[in-house]
């Protein structure tokens, strides 16, 4: 009786899972896949589902704006915009990894802060305002002294 219940759970699982896909796609986000009617031959047509509110990853790209940062170059990072109003902030600056967030300001949905800040103590500041959910501008100062405008979007 117990392996039966086992085997039927096991099996019910199963055919819940059954049909479903998440796949990574190309701008960092996610892909439900949901065949929208059983296919007459395999690999057949499937019909993608929205999922808003899943993460989605957005490259930085920083631009020198004054002789410090012009010694270092153009530095690029990610954003992992977490779908919450804060994200995930991170960037390679003068050979270490920084880390940090980025935040939407209160009130208004467009402007935000980003701050990271790396193992040595170097640490960095953005204010930005983005133009659509995927791409916006803003300016980065870091600790010492460089200056950049920064360009968020894929």
């Amino acid at each position: 009786m117990k392996l039966a219940k086992l085997a039927a759970a096991i099996g019910s699982q199963a055919l819940l899972l059954a049909g479903c896909y998440v796949i990574p796609t190309a701008d960092g986000n996610y892909a439900f896949y949901i065949p929208s009617q059983p296919s007459p031959y395999p690999g057949g047509p499937v019909q993608p589902v929205a999922q808003p509110g899943l993460p989605k990853v957005l490259h930085a790209r920083l631009y020198p704006e004054n002789d410090v940062a012009t010694q270092t170059g153009m530095v690029a990072g990610t954003v992992t915009n977490m779908m919450t109003g804060k994200g995930r902030f991170q960037l390679q600056y003068a050979g270490e990894v920084l880390t940090g967030e980025a935040t939407r300001v209160s009130g208004d949905d467009r402007k935000g802060i980003a701050s990271a800040w790396g193992p040595s103590g170097a640490f960095m500041s953005c204010e930005y305002q983005m133009h659509t959910a995927q791409q916006g501008a803003g300016t980065c100062n870091f600790s010492n002294g460089a200056r950049y405008k920064v360009h968020i979007g894929n």
